[in-house]
C-alpha cells in the first residue's frame, strides 16, 4: 500500500509574495475554489497580521472552502496568533503556522538571541497557538542552514509542546539535495516522538533546486510538502507543485500517492499565471506551453510513429487534450502531413506536399512557429499557381508624416505589368496602384483583418468581399506583412472574376 504524502499549497501566501503578483479578496477566493478542485490538502491562505486585506482574505476563503484545511501564518508572537486564530474562526478545518528562525544566523543578526532563548519562544508559540486550534504548524526558519543536531533539538522540543506538523524550510534555497535529504533523515533518526508529527518539506529554488530537494525530503520520510503552482514565490520562487505530483505520478514505484487531481494541474496553472499577471515561462515542465511540444523534425517523427519515444506524460493527464507537433523551420515533411490531416486536408500524393512544403519553409523562415492557420493557407496556397492574376512584387513606402506610395508588379497570364500610386495609407495605396493595372470597376465592400494574438512575427490574415458586375467576390490573404496580406486578398477576389 502506497504513502500518503499531503500537498501544502502556499500560492495565496508564499507566491502572492512576489511583487506584482497580488490578488484581492475575490480573487484569492477564485484561485482557492481552484485548488480545492485541484485537490490540495491544505491552503495557506495568508498572513493575517500583514495587513487588514490579507486579515479578510483569510476569512473569506475558509467561508468559501469546503474541505480542505484553512492554514494561516503568524511570527511566534502572540498578537500574531490571536490574529490568525480570529481570521480562522469560519474555517471548517483549521491550522495555524508559526515559527521563529534558528539558524545561528537569524539567532545573532535577527534576533540578537541565543539557541536556548529560541527554544523557548518556539515552545511559547507552540503552546499558545494550541489554545486556539489542535492542529498546529512550527516553521524552523532557514533550517537549511541550521546545525542538525541543534535543530533535531528544536523539533523535540516543539512536537512535546504540541505540534502536529514541523515545516523544516530551505529558506534560501542554499542545500544540495543529498544534503537536505540527510537532514530529513537526521530528524527522522534522532528525534524522540518524531512519529507524533509530520515533517514537511518547504524549499526555495534560487539555485534551482527546489523540486530535486523536496522530492529528496519526501524520499528521506518527509509526509508534507509546501509548494506553490507554476513554482511562483519569494526571489527565484518555491518548489512547483505540479512538478511533485507528476514525479510521483510518473515514478509508481516510490510508492507514494498524493490526492492531487492531475487533469486539472494545466486549468489552475492558466488560472493562477492569467490572475496574478505572471507569466508562465515556455519550457518550464509540466505546465509551459512547450512542455507537450515537438519541433525538432526526428522528434517529431518519433512521436508520430509511437508517442513513448520522446512522452513520458499523458498530456491528458495535466489536463491537455493533446500533445503539439510545433512547426518550425526544423519541422519535416511528416510533421507537416500530420497537422494537415489533423486539421481535415487529405495529401494525396507526394509531389503536392513537396510543393506545400516548399512554402512551409518560406514561411518558417519568416516567423519562428508556423500555426496549423498557417499550414491551412498553404495546403489553400496551391491552387493558386493556377490562377491567372499573380503578385510579382510589391514596395511600399510609408511613415509618419510621409505619403504612402506603393509599387506593384503583376503577371497576368505570363504577361508582366507594373504600376505605382499614391493613397491613404499603405493599403490604400497598394490598392490603387493594383487597381491601374486591373482596370475594372470594382468596389472594396468589406475588409477585415484577423487580430493576431501570438507576436509580432505571426501571419497577418485578411479577409476582403469585392463587388464586380453585380456579384459580390470573397477573398483571402495571408502573410507576415499585412500589406501584402491585403494585396493578396484583392487578388483572390479577382481571380474569381474569370478575368483573361
Amino acid at each position: 500500500m502506497s504513502d500518503r504524502l499531503f500537498i501544502f499549497d502556499t500560492t495565496l501566501r508564499d507566491g502572492e509574495q512576489v511583487p506584482g503578483c497580488q490578488l484581492n479578496t475575490v480573487e484569492k477566493i477564485q484561485v482557492a475554489k481552484q485548488l480545492e478542485q485541484l485537490g490540495v490538502d491544505v491552503i495557506e491562505a495568508g498572513f493575517p497580521i500583514s495587513s487588514p486585506g490579507d486579515f479578510n482574505s483569510v476569512v473569506e476563503i475558509s467561508k468559501a472552502v469546503t474541505w480542505p484545511t484553512i492554514c494561516a501564518l503568524t511570527r511566534a508572537v502572540q498578537k500574531d496568533i490571536d490574529c490568525a486564530a480570529e481570521s480562522l474562526k469560519y474555517a471548517k478545518h483549521k491550522r495555524i503556522h508559526t515559527g521563529i528562525g534558528t539558524s545561528d544566523s537569524h539567532i545573532k543578526y535577527k534576533f540578537n538571541s541565543n539557541r536556548k532563548e529560541i527554544i523557548e519562544r518556539a515552545v511559547a508559540a507552540v503552546k499558545y497557538a494550541k489554545k486556539y486550534v489542535e492542529d498546529v504548524e512550527f516553521y524552523a526558519e532557514d533550517a537549511g542552514r541550521t546545525e542538525n543536531e541543534y535543530l533535531a533539538r528544536v523539533v523535540e522540543a516543539v512536537i512535546k509542546a504540541g505540534a502536529t506538523v514541523v515545516n523544516i524550510p530551505d529558506t534560501t534555497g542554499y542545500c544540495l539535495p543529498d544534503e537536505y535529504g540527510n537532514k530529513i533523515k537526521y530528524l527522522m533518526e534522532h528525534v524522540d516522538g518524531i512519529d507524533k508529527a509530520c515533517i514537511s518539506t518547504h524549499c526555495h529554488n534560487d539555485l534551482g533546486m527546489a523540486t530535486a530537494n523536496t522530492l529528496q525530503g519526501v524520499l528521506n520520510g518527509a509526509r508534507q510538502v509546501e509548494v506553490t503552482m507554476n513554482g511562483i514565490g519569494e526571489r527565484a520562487g518555491n518548489t512547483s507543485l505540479e512538478e511533485i505530483a507528476m514525479i510521483l505520478k510518473c515514478h509508481k514505484g516510490i510508492g507514494i500517492d498524493t490526492n492531487i487531481n492531475t487533469p486539472k494541474i494545466i486549468p489552475t496553472s492558466r488560472m493562477v499565471s492569467s490572475l496574478m499577471n505572471m507569466p508562465v515561462q515556455p519550457n518550464k515542465a509540466i505546465v509551459g506551453r512547450n512542455a507537450f511540444a515537438h519541433s525538432s523534425g526526428i522528434h517529431q517523427d518519433g512521436v508520430l510513429k509511437n508517442v513513448q519515444t520522446y512522452e513520458i506524460i499523458n498530456p491528458k493527464d495535466v489536463g491537455l487534450e493533446d500533445n503539439a507537433i510545433v512547426l518550425t523551420a526544423r519541422s519535416g515533411r511528416a510533421a507537416l502531413k500530420y497537422r494537415l490531416q489533423v486539421n481535415g486536408v487529405e495529401i494525396e500524393n507526394e509531389e503536392k506536399l513537396d510543393k506545400i512544403y516548399k512554402k512551409f519553409l518560406v514561411l518558417a523562415d519568416q516567423k519562428k512557429e508556423v500555426s496549423d492557420a498557417d499550414i491551412l493557407v498553404l495546403a489553400g496556397a496551391d491552387d493558386t499557381e493556377n490562377h491567372a492574376v499573380k503578385l510579382d512584387y510589391l514596395q511600399v513606402t510609408t511613415g509618419k508624416g510621409v505619403k504612402s506610395v506603393a509599387s506593384i508588379g503583376l503577371d497576368i497570364s505570363g504577361q508582366k505589368f507594373e504600376e505605382a500610386s499614391s493613397g491613404n495609407g499603405p493599403v490604400d495605396a497598394a490598392i490603387r496602384a493594383l487597381k491601374r493595372i486591373i482596370r475594372k470597376n470594382m468596389t472594396l465592400k468589406e475588409f477585415t483583418i484577423q487580430a493576431i494574438d501570438k507576436g509580432s512575427d505571426d501571419v497577418g490574415k485578411v479577409h476582403m468581399q469585392v463587388e464586380y458586375d453585380g456579384h459580390i467576390y470573397y477573398g483571402f490573404g495571408a502573410n507576415t506583412d499585412i500589406v501584402t496580406a491585403s494585396v493578396e486578398a484583392y487578388i483572390d477576389c479577382i481571380n474569381k472574376f474569370r478575368i483573361k
